[in-house]
Order: C-alpha cells, then structure tokens, then sequence
C-alpha cells in the first residue's frame, strides 16, 4: 500500500495570510493547494485573528495534513506589528495543536535556503524556483505570500527527518514543556 504524506505550510499575516498544501507520495512532491486569506476587509485585529484560526481548522478539516509548518516571524523594528504577526502564528498554531496535527516552525531564511539555496532570495525568486520544483507551467496566485506559504510546506519536506535548530510540537504538552516562559 502506497503511503502519502500532505504538509500544509502557512505564512501567517496579519492583511495576507498565504497558505499552500503539498502531497508526497513515493517521495515524489506534489502540490494539492496554494491559496491566501486576505485580512484586509475586516474591521479589527480580533476579527482577523477568529478568521485565522477557524480558516486554518476548516483547511485542517478538509485536507487533513499529517503536519503544518508555519513561517516564524522574523524581528523587524516595529513592535507592534511583531506582536500583531505573533498573534496571527500563534492563532495557527493553535487550531494546529486543537487537531493534534504536529507543528514544526521555520525562519524566513530558513525557508529560502531550502528553496532556492539563498537565504536571501527574493519572493519573486522562491517563487520562481517552487514553479520548477513542482513542474507548474505557470504560478496559480498573483500573491506572492500564498507561495510563501506553499515554500514553508515544501521546506518542511526537505527538513524531514533531521530538522535542527527548529522548533516542533507535538501538542499543547510539548509546547508547554518547549516554553515554560509562556505559562502564566
């Protein structure tokens, strides 16, 4: 009987959440589903977070991945826009954990380098790099924060089996247990 594995990846945001779904079957990779929430319309941080968590369940439920991977947010300048992308993940995160889906958190460097072999490479580059990957003739979204969301999944897949130096969970126990600080 033929195994398969599906990832999904997220790149979570606060105005664009990116999102992509890959299936491995015999090792060989496909791609399931790339798509992005856009956040912009709502009216508030607590909407755009309640939309996150129950869009990343309703994924969960329909696609039913054996484990996520989500993009870390990287330290930028601005606190508050930190927190807010903090919220955003942790919201992911949860509705992972509330599925017993195990996570598995990446840097944006981290990602690229398993992409297109530079950590710095552009969006326009990873994404350019996943369409030869996955043998797509042309790129199914305009936005390049879906792809970000798919390059994490497809990352994921490249790291499994030997992931150091990342964070992964097997439910709310092993988060605890990872993070003590977070426990109040």
């Amino acid at each position: 009987m033929e195994t398969e594995k599906v990832i999904l990846g997220i790149d979570p945001g606060t105005t664009i959440m990116g999102y992509g779904i890959i299936s491995i079957k015999k090792n060989k990779m496909e791609m399931v589903s790339i798509h992005e929430l856009i956040l912009k319309k709502y009216p508030n941080h607590e909407t755009k977070l309640k939309y996150i968590f129950d869009k990343t369940l309703a994924l969960i439920d329909e696609f039913h991945p054996d484990e996520v991977a989500l993009e870390a947010p990287f330290f930028g300048k601005n606190v508050q826009s930190m927190l807010k992308l903090g919220r955003a993940q942790g919201v992911a995160m949860a509705a992972s954990l509330y599925r017993n889906i195990p996570i598995t958190e990446y840097s944006p460097k981290k990602v690229k380098m398993a992409i297109t072999g530079n950590g710095n490479a552009s969006k326009e580059q990873v994404a350019g790099m996943l369409q030869n990957l996955l043998s797509l003739k042309e790129f199914p979204t305009k936005y390049l924060d879906a792809s970000d969301g798919l390059a994490v999944a497809v990352c994921h897949h490249f790291n499994s089996g030997g992931i150091a130096n990342e964070k992964s969970y097997s439910g709310w126990e092993s988060f605890l247990k990872q993070n003590p600080d977070r426990l109040k």
